[in-house]
C-alpha cells in the first residue's frame, strides 16, 4: 500500500456515517408509530421509574432480629388443678421471646402420675390381647404409653382385653374440653420489637417509634388508626388472619405475622416504616385427625417419701411465626442509565415494527419498499462502457482523441449544474497550451454543447 493509500486510510478514520431517512407520508403508519412511542414512554416513566423506581440501586439482603413479649393473666378453677392464676411464665413457651413462640389456650391435665403398672388404653391396637402370650414382657407398646409386663388384663368374661404395662399411671385422659381452658387469652397482648439493617447502604432501624413519652407503649394498640404501634391484641391478630379465637383456642393453630420493610432511602429515615400483615399458616379447611396444634409437657414433684410424681399437660394453643422481609432503594446513576437505554432500545423496536408494516403489510408496500431500499451501481462498472461509446463515436485517427474523455467529463459536470462560466475555462486552456498559438478550432472543442 502506497503513501496515498495510507493517507486515505487515516483520513477515513475521521469520516462520519449517518443514516438516510425516508419520510413516508402515510397517516396510518405514522399514527401507529406515535402510539407505540407514547405507550413505550408511558411504560418507561410510569411503570419503570415511578412504580418500580428503576433509578435506584436495591438491597434485598435484609438482616433482622426479633424480640417478643406476651403480657396478660388468666384465672382458672378446675377439678384437676383447682384454683390457679396463670401468667406469662405459665402459658408462653419458650419463656424468652423469639420470632417463634407458643401461647397455651387449652389444656388436658392428668395429675399425680406415678411410675407403676396399669392397663393400656383400649384404643391402642398393639395393646389389645386375648391371653398372656400376646403380651411379650419388656416389649414397648407401639404408639402406646409404656412397656408390657406379660399379663393380659380382661374385665369380666370378655374374650379380649388389654396388656398390662409399666408406665406413668393413671394414663392420660382423652376427653377434650368444649370450651377453651384460658378464655382470657383473647385479650393478651403481644409486643414485637424488630431490628433491621441493610448492609449495602449501612442503614439500621427498628419498628418502635422514637417517642420520648414512655406511656405510649402502655396504651397504644395496633389497628387501622395506629398502624405503627408494635403491640398487638391476640384476638385481633387471629381475626385479621381470617379465623375465630374460639376455634383456634380449642384445637390450636399457626398464625404468621409478616413484617415488610420497603424503604426509599432517598427520603428521610422517618419515612421508612414497617407494614404488618397476618395469615393462618396451618390448613384450617382440612378437617383431619391431626388438625390443630398441640404438644405435651410435664411438671415433676416429689412427695414426703421422696417418690417422684408428675402432672402431665397436653397443651393446645396458637403458635406465632414472625417473618421479616424487605428491601431498600437509593438513587444510583448506573441503573438509571440502564433503564433509559432499555427504553431507547424499545423505541427502536417500535420503529422496526412500523417498517415491517410499511414495506410488507399495507397495500402500497412495494412502492415504499422501492423508496426505502435504493440500488446503487459502483463507479468502476460505468467507466468501461463510457470509454467504449466515446471511442466508437470519435473514430480512429482524430487529433483530439486523447483529450476526449477528460473534456467530456468536464462538460458532463457542467451540464449537470446547467451553468457555464467561460471565464473559468480560459485559465485551463492557457495552462494547457502555454505560449503556443491557440488553434482556431480549439475553443469550439471546449465549448459545451447546447441542449
Amino acid at each position: 500500500m502506497g503513501q496515498v493509500g495510507w493517507k486515505a486510510l487515516c483520513l477515513s478514520l475521521f469520516d462520519y456515517k449517518t443514516e438516510k431517512y425516508v419520510v413516508a407520508k402515510n397517516k396510518k403508519v405514522g399514527l401507529l408509530y406515535r402510539l407505540l412511542q407514547l405507550f413505550i414512554l408511558a411504560y418507561l416513566v410510569i411503570w419503570v421509574f415511578v412504580i418500580k423506581k428503576g433509578y435506584q440501586d436495591v438491597d434485598t439482603s435484609l438482616q433482622s432480629a426479633v424480640v417478643t413479649k406476651v403480657k396478660g393473666v388468666a384465672f382458672t378453677n378446675s377439678s384437676e388443678l383447682g384454683e390457679r392464676l396463670w401468667d406469662v411464665a405459665d402459658y408462653v413457651i419458650p419463656s424468652q421471646g423469639e420470632n417463634v413462640f407458643f401461647v397455651i389456650t387449652n389444656l388436658i391435665v392428668t395429675p399425680n402420675q406415678r411410675q407403676k403398672t396399669c392397663a393400656e388404653r383400649e384404643d391402642i391396637p398393639d395393646g389389645m390381647c386375648s391371653n398372656d402370650s400376646d403380651c411379650h414382657p419388656g416389649e414397648a407398646v407401639i404408639a402406646g404409653h409404656g412397656v408390657k409386663t406379660g399379663r393380659c388384663l380382661r374385665a369380666g368374661n370378655l374374650t379380649r382385653g388389654t396388656c398390662e404395662i409399666f408406665a406413668w399411671c393413671p394414663l392420660e385422659t382423652d376427653s377434650r374440653p368444649v370450651e377453651p381452658f384460658l378464655k382470657e387469652a383473647e385479650d393478651f397482648t403481644i409486643f414485637i420489637k424488630n431490628f433491621i439493617r441493610f448492609p449495602k447502604f449501612n442503614f439500621s432501624k427498628n419498628n418502635v417509634m422514637d417517642i420520648k413519652n414512655r406511656s405510649f407503649l402502655k396504651s397504644c394498640r395496633f389497628g387501622p388508626k395506629d398502624r405503627y404501634c408494635p403491640i398487638f391484641q391476640l384476638g385481633s391478630v387471629i381475626r385479621w388472619a381470617g379465623s375465630t379465637f374460639h376455634d383456634m383456642a380449642l384445637e390450636g393453630g399457626v398464625i404468621g405475622i409478616h413484617i415488610e420493610w420497603n424503604c426509599d432511602l432517598d427520603k428521610a429515615a422517618s419515612e421508612c416504616n414497617p407494614h404488618y400483615s397476618f395469615s393462618r399458616l396451618d390448613n384450617k379447611l382440612a378437617k383431619s385427625v391431626s388438625s390443630g396444634y398441640n404438644f405435651r409437657f410435664a411438671r415433676y414433684y416429689r412427695d414426703e417419701a421422696g417418690v417422684e410424681f408428675r402432672t402431665l399437660m397436653k397443651a393446645y394453643g396458637i403458635r406465632f411465626d414472625v417473618m421479616v422481609n424487605g428491601k431498600a432503594g437509593k438513587f444510583n446513576i448506573i441503573p438509571t442509565i440502564i433503564n433509559v437505554g432499555s427504553g431507547l432500545a424499545l423505541m427502536g423496536v417500535g420503529a422496526f415494527f412500523c417498517d415491517l408494516v410499511l414495506i410488507y403489510l399495507i397495500k402500497k408496500s412495494g412502492f415504499y419498499r422501492d423508496k426505502k431500499y435504493e440500488e446503487v451501481r459502483g463507479h468502476e462498472d460505468d467507466i468501461p462502457e463510457l470509454g467504449l461509446s466515446e471511442r466508437s463515436e470519435s473514430g480512429p485517427g482524430l487529433p483530439d482523441q486523447q483529450d476526449e474523455p477528460e473534456t467530456q467529463h468536464r462538460n458532463s459536470s457542467l451540464k449537470g449544474n446547467h451553468y457555464m462560466c467561460p471565464q473559468l475555462l480560459e485559465p485551463s486552456r492557457s495552462g494547457r497550451l502555454g505560449n503556443t498559438k491557440v488553434n482556431e478550432e480549439q475553443p469550439q472543442t471546449l465549448q459545451p454543447k447546447e441542449t
